[in-house]
């Protein structure tokens, strides 16, 4: 039996994955979910490069401005948001969009994993955070290796959180947390589609996008959240310009050094999610945003439209 409709766009940041997914759901009649770990946040705008107001009024959008700067959304906690969101989108006839660049969150979805439930140890993690800020994140991802080798293949040592969080779930249950991320994949009819361009070309529109964002108000944005007292070591403030602009704001680094750090580090972000969609590909339809036109793809996903009614 076929299942309900989801359709997921992905793709590096800065593609162009917001119009566009606004342009196909104007055209199938569908409501977009988003799959960004940093839009889910109140008060962080600019940066995340968040659908204004008046994009979310031509479509309905869900999962943006779920939790504070200081607050925790956990990937089982986003599953199960993201899950009640397709059930209502379907209950009302609508088609769901699943849009965004962070793949673990899709992959999550899409595959079915099971996350799990092991409460944040606190003090463990401030002693694997001073490991590695000593001895280096390398040291970290090797104890990860010898407990649980799968999931230090499927980990980047310079992800510190999601290493810290692996040898967490280890340490606390016994037991590799790769054996205990069972996937059950839902029964949805998925056509999954992936926003791409020439990588240079990409790196010079994500560099533009950096100044725009700065010329828009980012470091007056960045400023506000610290004076509302969100420690600039909050995982929120991780995000892309956001700890770079805090280190201008707070320790005095040169805007012009700032910015051309964060360019660079947006580069280096582009290059990992590619790495992900690479190893996590349910048979991605891949879109040149630069040579393809827009019109062959919506073919597509009208016909896929149609076959899942």
């Amino acid at each position: 039996m076929v299942g309900k409709p989801l359709l997921t766009i992905v793709g590096p940041t800065a593609v162009g994955k917001t119009g566009f997914a606004i342009e196909i759901a104007k055209s199938i009649g569908g409501e977009i979910i988003g799959a960004d770990s940093r839009q889910i946040y109140r008060y962080m705008d600019i940066g995340t490069a968040k659908p204004t107001a008046e994009q979310q009024q031509q479509i309905p959008h869900h999962l943006i401005d779920v939790v504070n700067p200081d607050e925790n959304l956990t990937l089982a906690q986003y599953q199960t948001l993201a899950r009640q969101a397709i059930d209502d989108i379907h209950e009302r006839g609508k088609i769901p969009l699943l849009v965004g660049g962070t793949g673990q969150y899709v992959t999550a979805l899409i595959e079915g994993w099971s996350i799990p439930e092991v409460p944040p140890n606190q003090a463990l993690r401030q002693e694997l955070e001073g490991i590695a800020a000593v001895e280096g994140a390398e040291v970290l991802h090797k104890r990860l290796q010898a407990l649980d080798a799968i999931a230090a293949s499927n980990i980047d040592y310079r992800n510190v959180r999601r290493v810290i969080r692996a040898l967490e779930v280890c340490i606390e249950t016994g037991q590799p947390i790769s054996e205990l991320q069972r996937k059950r994949p839902p029964n949805y009819d998925m056509l999954h589609i992936g926003l791409t361009m020439e990588r240079d070309a990409l790196y010079s529109q994500a560099d533009t996008r950096v100044d725009l964002m700065i010329d828009e108000g980012f470091i007056d944005e960045v400023r506000q959240l610290l004076g509302k007292g969100f420690n600039r070591k909050l995982p929120s403030m991780s995000g892309l310009g956001y700890a770079e602009l805090a280190s201008h704001i707070l320790d005095g680094e040169q805007l012009e050094a700032t910015i051309t750090r964060t360019k660079h580090n947006t580069h280096d972000f582009i290059r990992r999610q590619y790495t992900w969609f690479r190893g996590h590909d349910p048979g991605i339809l891949w879109h040149n945003m630069e040579t393809e036109p827009f019109e062959t793809l919506l073919d597509t996903v009208e016909c896929w439209r149609k076959g899942s009614r």
